[in-house]
């Protein structure tokens, strides 16, 4: 039965993020002042299972001069990765509660880390490389941040579950009370989501395509359904941590939905940053700041429990 549940719900995952990167789209067509797909059905409704049938008929090359067994093999299970961190939604037909949920997702989003390193590795290629280098460095250096914060609410709650992030926030959102963390936390997953204005593993002036250069076909395609899975389930954590989180409730799935639309709105009003001042920002201001907020945390832990 769970087998069953959770199928239902990534193919629902799966639709979403077809009609997320048509919203995409169209936003940053508007933004930019041109027009965004419109022709394919009505107003460019059908546009996404145009372009899935397009990347899934392109011919998927050999590479003679890498490792072909990773590079094929990565791609899926970023994607197989990504799948599983939905393990952790409850849904009306799937509650499911972990004890341990919050682990089970630094879990799942560090080996991610392994996807892109072993996947531009293996096709030997010097732009996928660098691309790679980047995003491995950029990863790592903000999910020490961005675990710190999320420890900082586990001694907050006092929980690594997840459903009782929400039974504790019934009367009052830690939005109200946690606003720098809640900034400092997006900011964080804006970067380890490589999304602008921290995209760098994909600078098309700089690196061709980045970390992916050397993918197309069905390849391709699972690392771009993985990095938007992400960024939807991203925008269904900061909800759970801030914003109340009542699976039950429209208001959810709206801040869900206002969430992600932030994602497009950063990505067409703000150019790319530069690399050395992401780094110096993360090294010496967020770390810091998110120590802070640690010790503080902790101290607060200890005097109330």
């Amino acid at each position: 039965m769970f087998t069953l549940n959770f199928l239902i719900l990534i193919i629902f995952v799966l639709i979403s993020v077809a009609f997320y990167v048509l919203l995409e789209r169209k936003v940053l067509g508007y933004m930019q002042i041109r027009s965004g797909p419109f022709k394919v059905g009505i107003l460019g409704i059908l546009q996404p299972f145009s372009d899935a049938i397009k990347l899934f008929s392109k011919e998927s090359y050999y590479i003679y001069f890498g490792n072909s067994v990773i590079y094929f093999f990565m791609p899926f299970l970023g994607l197989l990765i990504s799948m599983n961190m939905w393990c952790l939604f409850p849904c009306l037909f799937n509650f499911i509660s972990f004890p341990l949920g919050l682990m089970f997702f630094i879990c799942c989003s560090s080996f991610l880390v392994y996807s892109i390193l072993l996947s531009s590795w293996s096709s030997n290629s010097l732009y996928s490389l660098i691309g790679c280098i980047r995003s491995v460095a950029q990863s790592i250096s903000y999910e020490v941040c961005m675990f710190l914060l999320m420890f900082n609410l586990v001694m907050f709650f006092n929980s690594f579950n997840l459903i009782k992030f929400f039974y504790l926030q019934n009367l009052n959102w830690f939005l109200l009370i946690g606003y720098p963390m809640f900034l400092m936390l997006f900011s964080c997953i804006l970067a380890e989501t490589n999304r602008s204005p921290f995209d760098f593993s994909e600078g098309e002036s700089e690196l061709v395509s980045g970390f992916n250069t050397e993918y197309s076909s069905f390849n391709f395609s699972f690392i771009f359904l993985s990095e938007y899975m992400n960024m939807i389930f991203m925008s269904f954590l900061i909800n759970l941590f801030f914003l109340g989180g009542d699976y039950f409730k429209l208001i959810f799935f709206f801040s869900v939905m206002v969430l992600n639309f932030s994602f497009i709105w950063i990505r067409g009003s703000f150019p790319r940053f530069r690399y050395d001042k992401l780094m110096i920002m993360c090294w010496k201001v967020y770390l810091p700041t998110a120590l802070n907020f640690f010790f503080l945390c902790m101290n607060l832990f200890i005097l109330v429990y």
